[in-house]
């Protein structure tokens, strides 16, 4: 579990960023939630397994998404 990539999208000053956990840096950036979380969440895709935290303009927790899909580990049952 401790190799998931976690990214997260949050809103800044100037616009919306994803990148991953504790980086200082952003991976990318963009002025709407929605182009900077498609572009996070395609990197996800590619970056083996990983999960990416959707985050509102309050800061608080959306939505949670892993990739693949298969390696989520509370899997809804049903």
């Amino acid at each position: 579990m401790s190799n998931r990539k976690k990214y997260h999208v949050t809103k800044t000053e100037s616009g919306w960023k994803g990148a991953i956990e504790n980086s200082k840096r952003a991976s990318v950036t963009g002025s709407t939630k929605a182009e900077v979380q498609k572009k996070t969440i395609d990197m996800a895709k590619r970056g083996g397994i990983s999960s990416v935290v959707i985050h509102g303009q309050n800061g608080r927790i959306q939505e949670e998404r892993t990739y693949p899909r298969t390696s989520d580990p509370f899997p809804p049952k049903g």
